[in-house]
């Protein structure tokens, strides 16, 4: 039994309170030593009624949970200024403050227009400012759009908060089938929407190099089977339906090829299905398990996990030579490989003492740094700046998503308030 919902994305995110499940709260464990002191004042403003959305509470929101930033509480700020004239920067030397972001919000129709400003208060001076233009019901999205530009501004790293998160969420039904979702959410969280409800399981979700589009693996007819669908119009096409296991889908970098795991000529191994013509190849045979496939950013080569060598370990396959080459060494267990756009660091489930952990891999140096203290992590998804690791773990006996920085600098937990949540996936930047 299963319950899709089909409809386009900008009146899911218009129903989203209606359709939520297992929405995720934030809740954060670690930031660095001296975090940069930021002053978000609320954003003036200018239309009729009230705001729909607190921008700077977004905004400030956002930079808390990078762990690099110390917003100043509302509570101590001795001034609100909206422009450059109502500014006295004293009064924002006094709580210590480094920095400044100052704004205003209109309306005009359906339009939302932010302008904001940030300064410097040391320097008394302004350091940046910027206008975000769009739709009023994705307030929420304009918002993390300004404080990926601050962050931007102040770390010289692209944001990624205006980006979104795949779960699986699992609501457990005694002495009856569970309820599994699908669900598409902001990165911080909010504005959960269910893009497939069943009573057979769901997992492995995956995105288009564009975002337009998804993958997973839906046991909703009776075995696993591989789907895609379109975020825009709701559709979606089976792809798989052979014997066996079929599953780990992955999107090519180009979008016009899916790495997956097949079983149906034996043993489970790597095949590469042509999205046009649904042509398939298979890239390895061995009558070990060849699984969990992850495209290396320039499409040249994929990396896979195998028990070929006696226990789970990290391959690389080179489509170019055919070449298959362990990459992994450190321990006896290292599985699920997710590469950072940068080509250079891997993220990584890592079995150390008994217990399972997300750690980090150089390509470069092989330098393999474990991340988490957490037990039975899984699941590890990179955020498209390479800044930050999401994962599924385990805290007070339910499933939860994580998420620590590369450097393990910062951590931080996303329970849901219904259930337990699973198999991150962080999205591609996201077009406009």
């Amino acid at each position: 039994m299963k319950r899709l919902i089909l409809a386009i994305v900008p009146l899911l995110f218009a129903l989203a309170a209606l359709g939520a499940r297992a929405e995720l709260t934030i809740e954060i464990t670690q930031g660095m030593d001296n975090p940069t002191a930021i002053a978000v004042v609320p954003f003036a403003w200018q239309g009729p009624g009230t705001a729909p959305e607190d921008i700077a509470w977004v905004v400030d929101s956002d930079l808390a949970r990078s762990g690099q930033f110390s917003p100043v509480s509302r509570s101590d700020m001795l001034g609100r200024p909206s422009t450059q004239n109502d500014i006295f920067y004293r009064d924002w030397r006094a709580i210590e403050s480094e920095y400044l972001l100052i704004g205003r919000v209109s309306a005009q129709g359906t339009q939302m227009r932010i302008e904001y400003e940030l300064y410097d208060v040391l320097r008394q001076k302004q350091a940046h400012k910027g206008v975000e233009v769009g739709p009023a019901n994705e307030a929420r999205m304009l918002a993390h759009r300004v404080s990926d530009a601050i962050y931007q501004k102040l770390t010289g790293i692209r944001g990624a908060f205006a980006t979104r998160l795949l779960y699986v969420s699992v609501t457990r039904v005694p002495g009856g089938n569970d309820y599994y979702r699908l669900t598409l959410a902001d990165s911080d969280g909010a504005r959960p929407i269910v893009l497939l409800e069943s009573r057979e399981p769901v997992m492995a979700p995956g995105w288009s190099p564009d975002g337009t589009q998804i993958s997973y693996v839906s046991f909703e007819s009776g075995r696993p089977a591989i789907y895609r669908q379109n975020l825009s119009t709701g559709a979606r096409e089976q792809l798989t339906n052979f014997k066996g296991l079929n599953g780990a889908p992955a999107w090519s970098p180009d979008g016009n090829t899916m790495a997956m795991v097949l079983s149906k000529d034996g043993s489970p191994d790597i095949y590469l299905m042509n999205l046009m013509t649904k042509k398939l190849t298979r890239i390895t045979r061995h009558y070990a398990i060849d699984t969990e496939p992850t495209w290396m950013p320039d499409g040249r080569s994929l990396m896979f996990t195998s028990d070929r060598g006696g226990r789970p370990q990290i391959y690389r396959y080179d489509l170019r030579t055919g070449t298959t080459e362990r990459v992994t060494f450190e321990g006896g267990y290292n599985a699920r490989a997710r590469v950072a756009q940068d080509g250079r660091n891997v993220v990584l489930v890592h079995q150390q003492n008994g217990q399972f952990h997300i750690a980090l891999l150089d390509l470069v140096t092989n330098r393999l740094q474990v991340l988490t203290s957490t037990q039975l992590d899984e699941s590890p998804s990179i955020a498209p700046n390479g800044s930050m690791v999401l994962y599924g773990t385990k805290h007070a006996g339910r499933g939860i998503l994580a998420a620590v920085s590369v450097d393990g600098g910062v951590k931080f937990r996303l329970p849901s308030r219904d259930g337990d949540v699973r198999e991150p996936a962080w999205s591609p930047y996201m077009s406009r």
